[in-house]
């Protein structure tokens, strides 16, 4: 299994991207991880000589506030499209980027291609459930496409159901659609569109819609909504996790002698609470129903966040989820 990955993506690249890497490497010998950047600056924070890591060297890479489809089409050289075009050519069988969002869906969908029959890839992620027995979620679409049709909300419906199953050893996942409200007549033309299809969809479990503020309680194995609400979510849940553990610290720093020993005995269970709202240890974001893995981690992920996304990349490598999912839209496609 060979992953490509755009060593120059990222706040923090490339020693960020090295650093997790080189774990990754030495924790999974079966994979091939060919970073792509400039060489020099890569090898700066190589501590060891892997066998399994190779470097590609570019002076290229896309900018955050790069154009996407512009800079794809005019940096030809640029790590990002380097990564995506081995994808592509069959020369690895991954791609991943800390860099441009915007570029690396563009670089999925231009350069790695759609599985015949996904009108258009969303982009999924795993959110951690916060009561409740189960551990974690899926949420799709979370940004991917901004303008949704009921039938994307539908497919993405059943590519969360694949994820789900494959990924996480749910056989039969639960899938619900987010919105304003729980009663099948609730939501705007789009949801309720949306709604009758997924009714309507064998290859899934649809158990309704789905109000946001159930979402962390586990209300479903998979939620599904349009790219534009979806993002609006997801960047909500990480403003008000952040905003939640400041306001602890601050009380707590602020609250006198009492509030500072309080602070110290609670101090575990703090520790505890911030890696439950950790969302990185399931890896990044996965651009679904492209024609390989394409996954993005956050622009300022750190080492760890890097080494749990190539670990989640072998994972889907190694589930086969992308080879059924291609079987069953392509067989879909021709009825």
């Amino acid at each position: 299994m060979r992953i490509a990955v755009d060593a120059m993506g990222g706040d923090n690249a490339p020693q960020a991207i090295v650093v997790g890497a080189e774990k990754a490497a030495k924790e999974f010998t079966d994979i091939t991880i060919v970073l792509y950047g400039k060489e020099q600056e890569i090898r700066k924070h190589l501590q060891e000589g892997l066998l399994n890591i190779e470097i590609v060297h570019t002076d290229e890479k896309i900018e955050s506030d790069d154009d996407p489809v512009r800079s794809i089409r005019r940096k030809k050289n640029a790590s990002m499209v380097m990564a995506a075009r081995a994808v592509k050519e069959k020369e690895a069988d991954a791609v991943f980027s800390a860099g441009n969002t915007g570029a690396l869906l563009a670089s999925g969908l231009l350069i790695v291609g759609r599985i015949p029959g996904i009108d258009r890839p969303g982009l999924l992620t795993t959110l951690p459930i916060l009561s409740g027995e189960k551990e974690a979620f899926n949420f799709m679409d979370v940004g991917a496409n901004a303008d949704t049709k009921p039938v994307n909300i539908n497919q993405h419906a059943t590519l969360g159901s694949y994820y789900a199953k494959f990924m996480r050893g749910i056989e039969r996942p639960t899938v619900a659609l987010l919105n304003n409200g729980t009663e099948e007549n609730k939501g705007n033309e789009l949801t309720k569109q949306a709604y009758q299809l997924l009714q309507e969809n064998d290859q899934i479990n649809f158990i309704g819609n789905v109000e946001a503020r159930e979402i962390l309680n586990g209300a479903a194995d998979v939620v599904v909504t349009d790219g534009f609400t979806g993002n609006a979510v997801l960047k909500t849940i990480e403003g008000t996790a952040l905003s939640m553990m400041s306001l602890l610290k601050k009380s707590i720093f602020d609250g006198g002698t009492k509030a500072k020993l309080g602070g110290l005995l609670l101090k575990d269970s703090l520790s505890e609470l911030k890696d439950v709202l950790d969302y990185s240890k399931y890896g990044g974001g996965v651009l679904f129903g492209l024609r390989a893995p394409v996954v993005k981690t956050h622009g300022s992920a750190t080492s760890e966040p890097v080494y749990n996304t190539i670990k989640q990349i072998r994972e889907m490598l190694q589930s086969g989820v992308i080879e059924d999912l291609v079987s069953y839209f392509e067989e879909d496609s021709k009825e």
